[in-house]
This record gives C-alpha cells, sequence and structure tokens, in this order.
C-alpha cells in the first residue's frame, strides 16, 4: 500500500505576500506505511499479570454470584429435596410459580414485606433528613456524632437482636417496666403479640439505618450553596419554608439514592426476625426472605424456595425501575 502526503508551501516558509498567490502544494512524497511495533516481553508479561488479577475477581464472581443465579432459576422450574441428590431433580415447569399464589403463608409473608419496607423507609429517611439538618447547622462535634450515630450501621446484626429482644421482654424487659412507671398497667406484649411483634422489628430496622442514612445526607448537606440560605433570609423565609423549599429539592439526588437502597435492603430483611420472633407468634411477622430459608434448609424444598426467590428479584427489580423512571420523568 502506497501514501501520497502533500507538502503546502506555506510551512517551508515559500509564501510570497507580494503576489498574494500561494503555491499549495509544492511537492509529491511517497512513503510506505510504517509497520506496527511488536510487544516486547516485559509489556506481554504485565499485561498477563493484569489479566491475571482481573481473573481472581471475575473467577470469583462467577463462582459465587452469577452460576447461583442461573442454578436457582433452573431451580425454580424443578421440584428437588437436597437431600435425595441430583438424581432426584424433577421438572415441574411453572408448578412452583402457581402454587405460590395459593400458598397463604407466603401471601402473608409478603405482605409483611410489603409493610415493613413501607413503614421504615419513609420514615427513617425523613428523621435522617431532619436530624441531619440539625447536626449539619446547630451542633458542634459533628464528626463524633457522626461516628455515634454510625455505630449501629456497623454493629452485629445478631448481638443488636439479642438486646432488642431484652428491652422489649413483655414481663420484666426495661421498655414495659418504664411503661408500666408511668401508669400503663398492660403494656404492649411487643414480640410475643401478633399485633406488634412485625411493629417492633420495624422499630430496629428504623433504628439501625438511621445512621447511614444521617452520614449520606450530611454529605449531601455540606454541597447546598449558603447563598440559597442567605438569599432565603433575605426574603423572609422560616426554617420550614428553608427546609421544603431549598433542603429537599437540593438533596433529590441523594434522597433517591437512600430511598432505592433502603427499599432493597428493607425487602431482604431476615436476621432480626430469625433470632427475634422465627416468624411468630404464627406467621405474624413473617417476611419473604425467612421464609425461603425456613423452606430451602428447614424443608428441604429448594425448588419452590427457588421460585420464591426469583418473585422477590422481580419484586426489587420492578421497584427500582418504576422508581428510577419516576426520577428521571421529574427531571425532564
Amino acid at each position: 500500500m502506497i501514501t501520497v502526503r502533500f507538502w503546502p508551501l506555506s510551512l517551508l516558509g515559500l509564501y510570497n505576500p507580494r503576489k498574494e498567490v500561494v503555491i499549495i502544494f509544492s511537492s509529491l512524497v511517497i512513503s510506505k506505511p510504517t509497520k506496527r511495533r511488536r510487544m516486547s516481553n516485559m509489556e506481554f508479561r504485565e499485561n498477563i499479570a493484569g489479566w491475571a488479577f482481573l481473573s481472581l475477581n471475575f473467577i470469583g464472581y462467577i463462582m459465587f454470584k452469577l452460576f447461583p443465579i442461573v442454578i436457582a432459576l433452573i431451580l425454580s422450574f424443578c421440584d428437588w429435596n437436597f437431600i435425595s441428590g441430583w438424581a432426584g431433580i424433577k421438572f415441574v415447569g411453572l408448578e412452583n410459580y402457581a402454587n405460590l399464589f395459593k400458598d397463604e403463608v407466603f401471601l402473608v409473608s409478603m405482605r409483611n414485606t410489603i409493610i415493613y419496607s413501607i413503614g421504615t423507609v419513609p420514615v427513617a429517611i425523613f428523621l435522617s433528613l431532619v436530624m441531619g439538618s440539625i447536626l449539619n447547622k446547630h451542633v458542634y462535634y459533628k464528626n463524633v456524632l457522626r461516628l455515634a450515630y454510625y455505630l449501629p450501621n456497623v454493629s452485629s446484626m445478631v448481638a443488636v437482636s439479642v438486646v432488642w429482644m431484652t428491652l422489649f421482654l413483655p414481663s420484666y424487659g426495661p421498655i414495659n417496666e418504664l411503661l408500666r412507671s408511668i401508669g400503663i398497667a398492660n403494656p404492649p406484649r411487643w414480640l410475643h403479640g401478633s399485633s406488634t411483634s412485625l411493629l417492633t422489628i420495624m422499630l430496629l430496622g428504623i433504628w439501625q439505618v438511621l445512621g447511614y442514612n444521617i452520614v449520606i445526607i450530611l454529605a449531601g448537606l455540606q454541597g447546598i450553596p449558603e447563598s440559597l440560605y442567605e438569599s432565603a433570609d433575605i426574603d423572609g423565609a422560616n426554617v420550614i419554608q428553608k427546609f421544603f423549599k431549598i433542603t429537599i429539592p437540593s438533596l433529590s439526588s441523594t434522597l433517591f439514592f437512600l430511598m432505592v437502597i433502603s427499599f432493597i435492603r428493607s425487602f431482604q430483611v431476615f436476621t432480626p426476625v430469625q433470632i427475634m420472633t422465627e416468624g411468630g407468634p404464627g406467621y405474624s411477622s413473617s417476611v419473604i426472605v425467612y421464609y425461603i430459608y425456613t423452606t430451602a434448609f428447614q424443608y428441604s424444598n429448594i425448588g419452590y424456595a427457588s421460585s420464591m426467590s426469583w418473585v422477590l428479584f422481580f419484586m426489587v427489580f420492578i421497584f427500582t425501575a418504576a422508581r428510577t423512571m419516576m426520577n428521571k420523568s421529574n427531571k425532564i
């Protein structure tokens, strides 16, 4: 292959401004294309080392994330008791999914999961927003308080659940002792009452995520220009007006992030239910993840549990997609 190159005279300093004539091309240079440089041995070894380090994470993702997801999808169309081994797998089609909506325990667990999510996420985000706004403006030692509020988020959920079980004991728990001391003769039974067990777990969920939400909201609050609040002060706006007209709109992206993450986490609540109530009394505090756990590892019905897992996945996916579209439509 031959390449033709034209060199302008102006680049060679041959332009004559008096005659106002420019000869555009003065010579024809014919050259062969340069060959691609071969990779050296050192560069080759560096590339191999880089791909080797990346492959560790990639192999781990395939083995512990992608492969179990695909296997769970396949098993959701099967009837399988894992005690019988791989030979006991029986294909049943959509029977597992059809049985889900006839299963009263599954429907109760789904209802409890939705109630838990709706009851904890908005309340936790609102309280975090109020507390974050107060910490951002009117409190000293912000870093110390930020650490103190964040500690529940990194604490062992098993240990926290055991502590809360002790606090809410109906007979001699500190909470009920306090209620009796102020004149309430028959305080709630909390974890031992069918009408209050889920509420108690919701209170724990709100308390546990407050610290994480406050840290994220504080980071967003520090990015709001003070000039906005100064202009509002000049216009005579009060604290509530500034909160709803400046703070919340300026934190829309942060609140959207917290909303999505919090709902995903709330759909996956498991440890407090397992430690504190085991889904009881009855099934009053049973949630989807706990029912998946008992179905798979107590009753050994892996196929049925896999179908519930995929229903949970689609619930989270539909919510996330809907919330994302709502957020985009609000920005237009």
